[in-house]
């Protein structure tokens, strides 16, 4: 009975390795991405300590992150999960470039280390990926 259960439960393993594994491939190039169009550099400023370019990213990255996920669950494919991360994609890197338009100063900013600069564009990020990721239906 309980071999039966695992085996049951294991039948969906390759589904998941290839969710995940495109889920992880779609999450890279989103982190590429979103750090090419930001002119501050963000992995090296969070390597250096920069707690707003940390709050910034780990809130563009739940942005994204939370729709990717919402694409996942409804998906009927990985063709359809990967459209759907793909517009998710898109999404997070037009909340950046409309905060960079709010405040032209927002790359100078979280690269001086201005938390509250960081704050804004993870708040930003997390809100319209919610928003996102709510309308991410099949």
């Amino acid at each position: 009975m309980l071999e039966t259960q695992i085996s049951v439960s294991l039948a969906t393993l390759p589904n998941f390795l290839a969710f995940f594994s495109l889920g992880i491939a779609i999450s890279l190039a989103f982190a590429f991405l979103y750090t090419a169009v930001t002119p501050h550099h963000e992995f090296t400023l969070i390597r250096g300590g920069n707690m707003a370019a940390a709050i910034a990213f780990g809130g563009a990255l739940i942005g994204f992150e939370a729709p990717l996920a919402s694409a996942i669950i409804h998906s009927l494919s990985l063709i359809d999960m990967a459209v759907w991360g793909i517009v998710a994609l898109l999404v997070q890197l037009l909340v950046y470039l409309v905060a960079r338009l709010c405040d032209s100063r927002l790359s100078e900013r979280i690269a001086g280390g201005d938390a509250s600069a960081g704050v804004f564009v993870a708040t930003l990020s997390v809100a319209v990926g919610m928003l996102n990721a709510a309308c991410i239906t099949y």
